[in-house]
């Protein structure tokens, strides 16, 4: 069976598209929260699939180094690697942004993702699927440590898509609808959340995209 490395896996996108990939593919769920992990779990034994679960945090250069090791020696590659992992920190005005948010900012959403950039892509070699989601916030107001760090999370995807054009990994960057998510509740917390995607559905709208 195929692997997929989930990070960002205990809740929203990241673990509906684990549920939606469980079918084909033996899950790598990285994610902070155990008890969601362990729900996740749950659900994908329960269609009859199979995960590891990996209770890391992905700022911490040598749990992931140590994951990756570990992804070599059992399964040798990677098929895919999904990354949802994000901070959101707290809206505020550019002039007021506190060092502890905006470091946090760069620490998840900048820092850790080129880490793993260079974890994974020799796991991916030239056939695997690297996929991450754009949010574009950047220069909106109140959204200065968010939009800032996530659009430059997508730049640094975009350079390795370029780079990877002849040699691989694929590299796919999509833009999911706004969904009900924790991350989103922080940033509109008075808003209908009947009215947004839910992520089950969202996550089988872009499985194809993800898996051609």
């Amino acid at each position: 069976m195929e692997t997929a490395l989930i990070t960002g896996a205990s809740r929203g996108l990241g673990h509906a598209l684990a549920l939606a990939l469980a079918p084909t593919h033996h899950i790598i769920a990285v994610g902070r929260t155990v008890g969601s992990l362990e729900e996740l779990d749950d659900a994908i034994q329960a269609r009859g699939g199979q995960a590891t679960l990996a209770p890391l945090d992905i700022t911490v250069p040598e749990a992931m180094q140590q994951l990756c090791r570990s992804i070599h020696d059992r399964w040798g590659d990677l098929s895919i690697w999904v990354h949802t992992a994000i901070h959101a920190a707290p809206l505020c005005p550019t002039g007021h942004i506190a060092d502890k948010d905006f470091d946090k900012s760069v620490a998840i959403n900048l820092r850790a993702t080129t880490r793993l950039i260079a974890y994974v892509a020799p796991l991916l070699g030239a056939s695997g699927k690297a996929v991450f989601f754009d949010d574009p916030r950047g220069g909106e107001k109140f959204f200065g440590s968010y939009g800032a760090t996530k659009a430059a999370q997508i730049a640094l995807a975009q350079s390795w898509k370029a780079e990877s054009l002849r040699t691989g990994p694929q590299v796919r960057i999509l833009t999911p609808a706004p969904m009900p998510t924790a991350t989103r509740a922080r940033f509109f917390p008075g808003e209908d959340r009947l009215l947004l995607a839910d992520p089950k559905a969202e996550a089988a709208r872009l499985l194809p995209q993800i898996l051609t």
